[in-house]
């Protein structure tokens, strides 16, 4: 008989569990049914800690979200786009950690106050400089759903860093476009060198946040 005792099932536990079983099956195949199994309990036992799938998807990106800034202090010494490029740098680094990772993050709700220190925290900062409330949600908001879709876009065709989708050719898909030259070059920039596209858009949004905003103080 296994006298081993198991650790109590709790809300982290399961979100720990079902993290683990995303970067396997991806969120088309993480069901509760699978979550349970990996648990080695009754699919029933979940809904004691999550009353569906999106419950526990909210639990997930919290978890995600305790991660990424666990350890990671913020310096008060930034300045507003040192602030917005190291939170998104640092965002499109945790959400690529997991597969489907943006698609997990993207709609959830934090299930508790994880995320209240650093957003109070560089809000206050963008205030200090010269931003009105407003302004500082547009800049931050805006900085957040570029980062967003484009790790969405990203793992569409790299789930995995490393791992590359069937379809995204780019040789091949130049050879079915050639009698549209421009759009078949493009392919190049849309599916290679996501590290360099990255950056480059989001230099694009906080040069426009600061010809929108800072520009007009």
């Amino acid at each position: 008989m296994n006298t081993e005792r198991r650790a109590p099932l709790d809300r982290r536990r399961v979100a720990d569990t079902a993290l683990r079983l995303l970067n396997e099956v991806g969120l088309d195949g993480l069901t509760l049914r699978a979550i349970a199994k990996e648990l080695d309990v009754k699919a029933p036992a979940l809904y004691w800690h999550f009353k569906d799938k999106q419950a526990l998807l909210d639990e997930m990106a919290t978890e995600m979200y305790r991660r990424m800034v666990a350890g990671s202090a913020l310096d008060p010494a930034d300045t507003w786009r040192e602030r917005l490029l190291k939170a998104n740098r640092g965002l499109r680094a945790a959400l690529l950690g997991y597969r489907d990772g943006a698609k997990v993050f993207s709609g959830t709700r934090f299930t508790g106050l994880v995320h209240v220190e650093q957003m109070e925290e560089t809000l206050s900062l963008f205030t200090a400089a010269g931003f009105t409330l407003t302004q500082a949600v547009r800049a931050t908001s805006t900085s957040y759903l570029y980062t967003l879709g484009f790790v969405m876009e990203e793992q569409g065709v790299e789930p995995l860093p490393g791992e590359r989708r069937e379809g995204f050719d780019v040789a091949e898909r130049a050879r079915r476009m050639a009698d549209f030259p421009l759009s078949a070059a493009a392919g190049a920039e849309i599916f290679e060198d996501y590290e360099r596209h990255f950056e480059e858009g989001l230099a694009l949004v906080l040069d426009g946040i600061e010809t929108r905003y800072r520009n007009a103080l």
